[in-house]
């Protein structure tokens, strides 16, 4: 067998100098529902602030819409889950035309097993020309309907 050691990919930083928008001003956001304590808000914000969950349970879309096309490099998404062991899939996808047509950026399943597996952290490079909306659908549950969705942040560079 021949095989080589290659070193590990070394942590250069040049996420964190990423120009991530200010979706507030870049924006607009549509949510199917949302707790009056944990408004959208709360997860698209870059203050620290406490994430979103929904008013309702089950499937809920979060969708922004760009005030004008953007060419997005990197999205990242945090969850969290500190009370209840379930699998939770979600889907993201853009649309270059204002949501007319989508496609998928990630289709992903995740196992919340508190106290031990609490958070889900999402990073994807991505090469996406022209977008006019991303669309995050969270199952919150797959076995299960009378679980709520939840967001503790969701960031978008340019």
């Amino acid at each position: 067998m021949r095989k080589r050691l290659i070193s590990p990919i070394r942590w250069t930083g040049a996420v964190l100098r990423r120009g991530w928008l200010e979706l507030d001003r870049a924006a607009v956001v549509e949510v199917t529902s949302e707790a009056a304590a944990h408004p959208i808000e709360g997860a698209l914000l870059n203050e620290g602030g406490r994430g979103w969950r929904a008013a309702t349970p089950g499937v809920q879309t979060v969708r922004l819409l760009f005030d004008k096309p953007q060419t997005i490099t990197h999205i990242r998404l945090v969850f969290k889950e500190q009370e209840f062991a379930r699998t939770q899939e979600f889907v993201l996808g853009w649309s270059e035309d204002r949501g007319t047509s989508w496609k998928d950026i990630v289709r992903q399943q995740w196992n919340f097993s508190p106290p031990t597996t609490v958070d889900e952290r999402e990073d994807y490079g991505v090469e996406l020309s022209d977008a006019t909306a991303l669309e995050l659908t969270i199952n919150p549950d797959i076995s299960r309907s009378d679980r709520y969705a939840s967001l503790e942040s969701l960031q978008v560079a340019v």
